[in-house]
């Protein structure tokens, strides 16, 4: 342990956040009588992320420059059998980022929702929400052990579940945050899978110590096959990374999770909860490394979701939606360099992807304030000149996601690239395809809305649905009808955000992919994998790799995705709608979410409702209560019906049945003797 990280310091980390919301959610709401204004109330929580930021910042700077690291248990909860329970951090290159990423995320959603949430009754209750979802993620990548990974896990997509469904008068709302809840059970239920096999098979639930028998593991089977243990314990864990990360085919609670405050947006679904995923599987990279069937499972779920996710962000109406669309394909991504062993890659890109996603959400969330709560796309037009701010950080952020060079999202973005190019797994092919595929299917829809919302015609006045903002939205503002740009607290974060969606790949590049920043945390199997070295050996400097991407395919699919869109969009919009009209069948297809929805709905859950009335019915009512409870005690009274005539109380039948039974033994006998 260096003497430079002290536990009692990162203990404040997580606990900081967890006052402000207990203050908050206490004193601060009807359950403690409402004891505490808005004010104090946003004061609580705001100062407890700040201190947990710059004590994080305090973490990732001893890390950096003196090499600091921290592998401590704090607390044993309990002993069964020689499994420990307990509390503890591990502190290295990829858990102080994660912390900084966290605090800093969730401070610029504190302030911004000062401004967003200002009229909403829920205001006090908001902010405990944000701020207990901001502890549960810290005690997620803070844990040097699986119980607490499970714990954050869990709280992560508890408080999901009530930010979600904040306004729970909305029906839609409710519906979204029990979507959410269910599907990360399914994914939940794989993840405590692979926990379970770890602790029965390393009898540790402790990383290092389960890492150090990491050569052990891959050495059994899984009782009964020929399946090498190791692949399922990873399998088992991605699938739980499937379901928090939204991978294809768990996927479908985030769009839908979109019902929730758009600060939530940003929060949940961009720095936060959807990225536990990829921070788990790096995490676990020493047994990741020993199973290719895995990697390569990883590979083809994160191309599907990174190609087929982006399709469905084109023909998105909703500003929300395009943005979380968007997320879901560079979740993909993330994942895809999961599959290729550039752990630190999709690390990298969950970094970058934080800052420029969240600004993008919460530059969403300006437009929808400004635009009096209409987030249809096609209603908006020339916002630009309405809301500056708005529009010259959501430009930022958009070419960010697209890769420009020299920008954020290009380092990562094409990183991740180049390592599926150069890894030689079998899925890696195809995986390659959907990526670099992928790059012209962001630029389209990320510039689609752009151009739809800042540029071209003011078509805001044209809203059919404008009567329904006529008087008072979901937050109790009152309508006017010119857009307006947001105030101060408001477009403060997004301008802190913007400066490190432009720099952060810039300055990070070169010391989390190939210096040591990631040393320790972070295990590659350099022989099987070397898609590392091979990156190392055609890197020469950020500014030789954006001035070498202007000839690069990656580039000019970009380039081409944004021309194409303000072609479409700008020039001459009727070629959407005639492209519309002639595939109709796949606008069909792509308008219905491949009809994932619709078989969830009447084939899963159906088929679950018929399963659960075919054992209500065949099962308890028929066969435990109609068969063995029931049928038990009929046979009884049946017997005992017969039985009792023996017990008639007439002393001639007792002599009779004495005779008869002297005689028969007699008779017995006889034969016997014979």
């Amino acid at each position: 342990m260096s003497q430079t990280l002290n536990t009692a310091t990162l203990l404040a980390v997580p606990l900081a956040p967890l006052v402000g919301a207990a203050l908050a959610g206490i004193f601060g709401t009807q359950f403690g009588g409402n004891w505490i204004g808005r004010k104090v109330t946003h004061s609580l929580t705001i100062a407890g992320v700040l201190l947990a930021f710059v004590l994080s910042a305090m973490t990732l700077q001893s890390v950096i420059q003196d090499g600091a690291r921290l592998n401590e248990t704090l607390y044993t909860w309990m002993v069964v059998g020689g499994l420990k329970m307990e509390i503890g951090f591990m502190v290295d290159g990829l858990t102080a980022m994660m912390m900084c990423v966290v605090t800093f995320v969730s401070l610029m959603v504190h302030i911004y929702t000062i401004g967003y949430m200002k009229e909403d009754e829920g205001y006090n209750r908001f902010f405990a929400y944000i701020s207990l979802f901001t502890f549960s993620m810290l005690m997620l990548v803070m844990s040097n052990n699986m119980l607490q990974l499970f714990f954050g896990w869990e709280a992560v997509g508890l408080v999901s579940y009530l930010l979600i469904g904040f306004w729970f008068n909305k029906p839609s709302a409710i519906f979204a945050n029990m979507k959410a809840f269910l599907v990360n059970r399914v994914g939940d239920f794989g993840f405590i899978l692979g926990i379970g096999l770890i602790a029965a098979y390393a009898g540790t639930l402790n990383y290092t110590e389960a890492f150090a028998k990491s050569a052990e593991l891959s050495a059994f089977t899984l009782p009964g096959t020929d399946w090498m243990l190791v692949t399922v314990i990873c399998i088992c864990l991605f699938i739980g990374a499937m379901g928090k990360s939204a991978q294809f085919p768990l996927h479908v609670w985030l769009p839908d999770s979109m019902e929730g405050p758009t600060p939530i947006s940003a929060l949940i679904h961009a720095a936060t909860m959807v990225t536990a995923g990829i921070f788990m599987v790096a995490r676990m990279s020493p047994l990741f490394e020993l199973s290719d069937t895995a990697l390569n499972f990883i590979l083809v779920i994160g191309a599907i979701t990174a190609l087929f996710m982006g399709f469905l962000g084109i023909i998105q109406n909703d500003i929300k939606r395009v943005v979380a669309y968007s997320t879901l394909s560079q979740l993909g991504y993330m994942t895809v360099a999961l599959g290729a062993s550039a752990y630190s890659v999709a690390v990298f890109h969950l970094m970058t992807h934080a800052f420029f996603k969240a600004l993008l959400f919460l530059g969403a969330g300006s437009v929808i304030m400004g635009m009096h709560h209409n987030q249809d796309i096609r209603w908006m037009g020339a916002v630009r000149k309405y809301m500056p701010i708005t529009w010259i950080t959501s430009l930022l952020g958009s070419l960010a996601l697209i890769g420009t060079p020299f920008f954020s999202g290009f380092y990562s973005k094409d990183s991740i690239i180049e390592a599926v190019a150069e890894s030689h797994l079998p899925a890696a092919g195809f995986a390659h395809f959907a990526v670099l595929a992928g790059v012209f299917v962001t630029a389209f829809y990320s510039f689609r809305m752009y151009f739809l919302v800042f540029h071209g015609k003011e078509r805001y006045d044209q809203n059919p649905d404008s009567h329904h903002h006529a008087h008072h939205d979901d937050h109790g503002h009152a309508n006017d009808h010119a857009p307006h740009e947001s105030p101060w607290v408001v477009w403060v974060p997004l301008v802190l955000l913007a400066i490190p969606s432009v720099v952060i790949g810039f300055m990070t590049i070169e010391p989390m992919l190939f210096g040591e920043f990631f040393k320790g945390a972070i295990a590659v199997n350099a022989e099987k994998h070397p898609v590392m070295q091979e990156l190392s050996h055609a890197f020469h400097g950020p500014v030789a790799m954006a001035i070498h991407a202007l000839s690069t395919a990656p580039f000019w699919l970009a380039l081409a995705g944004v021309v194409s869109a303000w072609y479409m969009y700008l020039i001459n919009p009727a070629v959407p709608t005639a492209f519309a009209r002639i595939l109709r069948p796949l606008v069909v297809l792509l308008e219905n979410k491949y009809f994932l929805d619709w078989f969830n709905e009447n084939i899963l859950a159906r088929g679950a409702r018929l399963l659960g009335t075919g054992l209500w019915k065949g099962g308890d009512r028929t066969l435990i209560d109609g068969f063995l409870v029931n049928g038990s005690w009929r046979v009884v009274g049946w017997i005992s019906s017969k039985v009792r005539h023996l017990q008639s109380g007439y002393l001639y039948h007792y002599a009779l049945v004495m005779i008869l039974g002297i005689f028969v033994l007699m008779t017995y006998f006889v034969w016997l003797n014979k």
